[in-house]
């Protein structure tokens, strides 16, 4: 055989195959569309089992604290210790309040406190006197009764200069407002130079406690009451529940899984919803006191069916199928299903039974009463790759 016969047969084997390709793709675009036969159509038999879903809820996230910082003795704000958004600790100083005037007090109060003890054993020494003096008879009743009465007097006066010292101390103290817990500090509203005292309107910050959070968020009344309506205590309850995910405000999963630890005994009658918290933790303060998420909330569905949507026709907002009768005829049949949905498929709750066959390809061409061929999905499979294989050897005959 000449170079030139080759070349045209094998430009001939190109153009058969390209063509069985466009007929191909004409004919439905690919295997999701072909239909094997003029009456051949695939079914699938429906099996009712269990679905595992999730249901989304908007949610807050909260600190396990959110403490406000407020001063407790009046004054200007000298120093600023730490910066809005520090992670602090128990005791750590946050701000320093001039303070001069509460020095001098502790200074004047502990002053008090010698001189209060120097008269105490003044008089300490007078009462011992005047009692040996009267034993001897040589002072009255009412001379050693006045010594006994000062020396009362002494104690109490050192007890009064004392409690004064420990106040004076107590706000020379204060000067240094400290953190109450761990956590990260808020913002300030006052700064160095700013006025404060224990009746400003603001507190100068807020430490909150980030080292486990609370996630709050809603659910209805009639979807806890699926969730626990059982003879179990609440507590035993809320421990069964499963683990929920947690979405960020950028959309990203939180590593880790929370828990539910709290239900609301209240139901908001505006709403109808009751209020739940999970707790998650919270190792790398990924999360913040105040930040918005959704809780991802898994659940099971049971004996439900599950259907391709490829497999439904949507008529005036209702969703049929096309069940496979005895003699090979079809039934249009409306069916309901759940709102939930992966984007493929279908939570089937009404209109079909387990056992039933249903078209699941190429419905847009069928009719009510119509007789099809069934074949199952491994037989269209079969078929589809026999195809492929008489496309690729040129076997035109057998090809389409």
């Amino acid at each position: 055989m000449s170079v030139k016969s080759k070349l045209n047969l094998s430009c001939g084997r190109v153009a058969i195959t390209m063509l069985g390709v466009s007929f191909l793709t004409a004919c439905g675009g690919g295997q999701s569309g072909m239909k094997m036969g003029d009456n051949e159509f695939t079914v699938m038999t429906t099996v009712a089992g269990e679905s595992h879903q999730t249901k989304t809820y908007p949610a807050t996230i909260k600190g396990l604290q959110d403490i406000e910082i407020r001063p407790q003795v009046s004054g200007f704000i000298v120093k600023l210790c730490v910066d809005e958004g520090a992670t602090v600790k128990r005791g750590q100083a946050l701000f320093q309040i001039d303070p001069t005037q509460y020095k001098a007090a502790y200074n004047q109060a502990e002053a008090s406190v010698e001189a209060a003890k120097a008269n105490l054993e003044t008089v300490k020494s007078t009462e011992a006197n005047k009692r040996m003096l009267y034993e001897q008879k040589i002072v009255s009743d009412f001379e050693y009764q006045t010594a006994v009465n000062n020396l009362l007097s002494a104690k109490a006066s050192l007890a009064q200069a004392e409690a004064m010292l420990t106040s004076a101390k107590q706000n020379l103290e204060f000067c240094t407002v400290t953190s109450p817990s761990d956590g990260v500090i808020g913002t300030f509203p006052y700064r160095i130079g700013s006025l404060v005292s224990p009746s400003v309107v603001e507190p100068l910050t807020t430490v909150s406690q980030i080292g486990d959070m609370y996630v709050y968020f809603s659910m209805t009344e009639k979807q806890l009451l699926e969730m626990t309506r059982s003879e179990l205590s609440l507590k035993e309850q809320l421990s069964e529940m499963p683990e929920v995910k947690l979405q960020l405000a950028d959309g990203s999963i939180y590593e880790s899984l929370g828990k539910i630890d709290a239900v609301s005994g209240v139901i908001d009658q505006t709403t109808g919803s009751v209020s739940m918290r999970a707790i998650f933790p919270n190792e790398k303060n990924i999360l913040r006191s105040g930040g918005m998420a959704n809780i991802i909330f898994p659940y099971v569905m049971n004996d439900v069916i599950i259907i391709p949507q490829n497999a439904t026709q949507e008529i005036q907002d209702k969703k049929f199928v096309y069940v496979l009768q005895p003699d090979s005829t079809l039934k249009h049949t409306e069916i309901t299903i759940s709102n939930l949905n992966d984007g493929k498929n279908y939570i089937v709750l009404g209109g079909l039974k387990a056992g039933q066959q249903i078209v699941i390809e190429g419905v847009q061409n069928l009719k009510e009463g119509q007789k099809i061929v069934p074949i199952t999905q491994q037989q269209r499979e079969a078929k589809y790759q026999m195809h492929l294989k008489d496309q690729r050897e040129g076997n035109i005959a057998s090809a389409f």
